[in-house]
């Protein structure tokens, strides 16, 4: 539905005036991928809530060769996006912070953050 950044800030910014619940299904890599939700945002009541999905970038690239379509994206793209990866913080603005792995059956475990998250 979105498909393009211009999209996606429109529904954004339209569900903060509404102050609609949203959820930012996305990889934001760097400070500045995040800070773009998180400051208007918090400006405007809404608490910040982050996920950090663990993954190595062998695991990442195994688990994309299962995509279909353009679900797979470019073994360079997730090359590129790996390289950028800033690990979230609560200096950002984070009211809340997870961190997600992925156990040896597939299930997705969520813990509390940890500062000495690698």
């Amino acid at each position: 539905m979105l498909r393009t950044r211009h999209r996606e800030a429109s529904l954004f910014h339209t569900c903060l005036e509404l102050k609609l619940p949203l959820v930012i299904d996305n990889t934001n890599p760097t400070l500045n991928d995040r800070k773009r939700y998180i400051l208007p945002a918090k400006k405007v009541g809404y608490k910040a809530i982050g996920y950090y999905f663990s993954s190595k970038i062998s695991q990442a690239l195994k688990r994309n060769i299962l995509r279909m379509g353009k679900e797979c994206i470019p073994e360079a793209g997730v090359r590129a996006t790996s390289s950028r990866l800033v690990i979230p913080s609560y200096d950002e603005g984070f009211d809340e912070l997870y961190y997600v792995k992925i156990d040896e059956k597939g299930n997705f475990v969520i813990e509390k953050w940890r500062d000495d998250i690698t």
